[in-house]
């Protein structure tokens, strides 16, 4: 017969043998994990976390680069940069953008298109599918073809993460990668001045050009406003636009985008009338 009582006994004795002295150890353990460390020991903490940190923003995700993005607006907004607020220009700029996101490389991004009131020829994106479009370059474009081609060329900078990439290079590179997952503020700091200054690469450049020709011709817009849009550019006396001068590499990209076009022909049109298009930005000749 199996002897029940010793059974029970021997149990007891090997759980107080085993159990407690384990959960002393986890106790132990615990507290030395969260007691500062004295000493050189501290010192491989932040080697870990930037390894962590970096991938985080190698990582990151819809939700988290739209966050952020939002983060960079506000403070791109409360410095120097002034919204232009004629609704009726606004809204023509929004309809334009909304129907390209809606045929880029992430149509399910919260895009936010606004109008800068500057003079200067120029449009930049940032992250999580923030556009913004000067108003200097909105009285350039002869056209909404015109128009929307630069829309879609900055849409095409944020299907490729090209911010991300650049700002996680430059952490990096300025010793700040310990910033760029868990340093919300660093890297919002980061993305503002990548926004407002960054030295696009002619590989970025060329990139944003074919996705964004890409998103032109699913929207049904004439591809030859691309084009056109910069030849126009090119031939403008005086100093070099801005929307250019951060954009390496004109004649190379031009020639690069008549080869696609001619190797992806459209049917698309739209866009080309030019009475039209003054028409719907005919506040800006006021201003």
């Amino acid at each position: 017969m199996f002897n029940w009582k010793g059974f029970v006994t021997n149990y007891r004795m090997w759980r107080r043998r085993w159990f407690y002295p384990l959960i002393s150890v986890v106790v132990a353990l615990s507290l030395c994990l969260s007691t500062p460390l004295p000493g050189r020991t501290l010192d491989f903490l932040p080697l870990i976390l930037q390894g962590v940190q970096v991938l985080q923003l190698s990582n990151i995700s819809d939700r988290q680069e739209t966050d952020i993005g939002k983060q960079i607006n506000q403070e791109i907004l409360g410095s120097k940069i002034r919204l232009y607020r004629n609704s009726e220009v606004n809204s023509y700029v929004e309809q334009i953008g909304r129907r390209l996101a809606a045929n880029s490389d992430r149509p399910n991004l919260p895009f936010t298109f606004q109008v800068v009131e500057d003079d200067a020829i120029n449009a930049f994106a940032t992250l999580g599918g923030y556009v913004y479009v000067h108003t200097g370059l909105l009285k350039t474009a002869d056209n909404e073809a015109e128009l929307a081609s630069v829309i879609a060329h900055e849409i095409g900078h944020i299907g490729g993460k090209h911010l991300v990439k650049q700002m996680r290079q430059r952490a990096i590179a300025s010793g700040l990668a310990t910033a760029t997952g868990l340093d919300r503020n660093t890297a919002v700091g980061i993305g503002v001045e990548l926004a407002l200054n960054r030295p696009r690469s002619r590989q970025d450049e060329f990139d944003a050009d074919q996705r964004g020709l890409r998103t032109l011709t699913r929207a049904g817009y004439a591809q030859s406003g691309m084009v056109s849009f910069m030849q126009k550019l090119l031939k403008k006396g005086g100093s070099t636009p801005t929307f250019l001068s951060t954009h390496p590499g004109t004649s190379d990209r031009i020639d690069a985008l008549r080869r696609a076009i001619k190797s992806q022909p459209s049917n698309g049109k739209y866009g080309l009338d030019n009475a039209s298009y003054r028409a719907n930005i005919r506040p800006l000749a006021k201003s």
